[in-house]
C-alpha cells in the first residue's frame, strides 16, 4: 500500500450535479501520482480548505448561512468516487454535498486551483474475488466510495455479479447525475455512475418519489428473500448513515453473508493522533474495545461493530 503524505493536487473541474451535490476532479502529478495510484475504495483523504473563499451569501440556502460563515480550522475527510491512473498522473474524483463551512468553501474551487491533500488514509474495502455476488448497499452520500468500488470490482473481479441498492429520502436527495426519467421498483440501469461499471441498481426513496417506497435496506431484504441467494458465495459492501449500516449488519447476520461496512465519524487529524473518531467493536471474547475510524477503519467487518 502506498505511503501516505501531504501532496498538492490541481483542480481539474468542480461541477454541480444537483441540489447541493458536486463532483470535484483532482490531478496528482510528481510524487502525488504514485502516492495515490494504489488508493483503495473506502480509503479517504484530508483536504485543507482553510484558504478557500466562501461563496456569496445569496448563493447559500438561508438555512445554512449561519453555519457556513464559521471559520474553518481543520482539514475535512473525503473519499474518492473515481480514480484513473495515467502516465505520470493520477486523477481522482470526489462526490460531495455542500452542508457546512468547509464544503461551501469547497464549491468555490475552480480549474487550476491548488489544494493540499493528505493521504491515502485508513483501511478501505477488501475486494473478495472468489465471491460470485457482490451487493452494494448505498445510503445517500455514502455513494462515493461504492461508485469507486463498483469500478474496481469490474476490473479485479470480472466474474462477480454486482448489484446496487441505492437509497435516499427523496429523488432530489439522490446524489447522482443523468438519472433515468422513470425509475421503477425493478432492477435496471437507472444511475449512470453505476451503469458505467455494468452495475444494475434498485433505487429506494423514503417518500416513494423514485423507485421503491421505503428504505434501501427494506428493498434489499425483500430481494434477498425472493432470490434465496447462496450466502457463502455473496458479500455485502455498504456505506451510509449508522442507522442504515446497523440494518445492513442485521440482514447480513440473518442470512450469514460476509459484510463490510464503511463508517463515518468526525476526524480531526485523520491519522490516529487526536483519537476523536472512536468506534466500539467486539473482541470475540464477549467484551468490547474502541478502535479508531481513521486508522483501523473506516471499513470494518460488520460482525465486529457495535451499534
Amino acid at each position: 500500500m502506498a505511503k501516505k503524505g501531504d501532496f498538492q493536487a490541481q483542480v481539474l473541474y468542480n461541477r454541480k450535479i444537483g441540489a447541493g451535490f458536486y463532483k470535484l476532479g483532482l490531478s496528482f502529478v510528481g510524487a502525488g501520482a504514485p502516492g495515490f495510484a494504489e488508493f483503495q475504495p473506502g480509503q479517504f483523504v484530508q483536504i485543507d480548505l482553510t484558504a478557500a473563499a466562501l461563496p456569496p451569501l445569496d448563493e447559500i440556502p438561508e438555512k445554512f448561512r449561519d453555519a457556513a460563515k464559521r471559520e474553518v480550522l481543520l482539514r475535512r475527510p473525503f473519499s474518492f468516487s473515481d480514480l484513473e491512473v495515467r502516465e505520470g498522473e493520477t486523477a481522482a474524483e470526489i462526490l460531495y454535498c455542500a452542508l457546512g463551512p468547509a464544503s461551501f468553501r469547497m464549491t468555490t474551487l475552480k480549474a487550476g486551483d491548488s489544494v493540499s491533500v493528505i493521504g491515502p488514509l485508513g483501511k478501505g474495502f477488501e475486494v473478495v474475488e472468489r465471491k460470485k455476488l457482490a451487493i452494494l448497499a448505498v445510503g445517500g452520500m455514502g455513494a462515493g466510495p461504492l461508485i469507486h468500488l463498483a469500478k474496481v470490482l469490474r476490473e479485479r473481479a470480472p466474474r462477480t455479479e454486482v448489484i446496487a441498492f441505492c437509497g435516499a429520502k427523496s429523488r432530489a436527495n439522490l446524489p447522482f447525475e443523468e438519472m433515468s426519467p422513470e425509475i421503477d421498483e425493478g432492477r435496471g440501469n437507472w444511475l449512470q455512475e453505476f451503469a458505467g461499471s455494468g452495475v444494475e441498481c434498485f433505487v429506494a426513496t423514503d417518500d416513494g418519489s423514485a423507485g421503491f417506497r421505503g428504505f434501501a435496506t427494506e428493498c434489499l431484504k425483500k430481494w434477498i428473500e425472493g432470490e434465496k441467494i447462496n450466502a457463502t458465495e455473496a458479500v455485502i459492501y455498504s456505506c451510509g448513515p449508522d442507522v442504515m449500516l446497523a440494518a445492513v449488519a442485521r440482514i447480513a447476520q440473518a442470512w450469514g453473508v460476509d459484510c463490510q461496512l464503511s463508517t463515518e465519524r468526525r476526524m480531526a487529524c485523520g491519522i490516529g493522533l487526536c483519537q476523536s473518531c472512536a468506534v466500539e467493536c467486539r473482541t470475540g471474547e464477549g467484551e468490547t474495545i474502541y478502535k479508531l475510524c481513521c486508522k483501523d477503519g473506516p471499513v470494518f467487518d460488520s460482525r465486529e461493530l457495535v451499534f
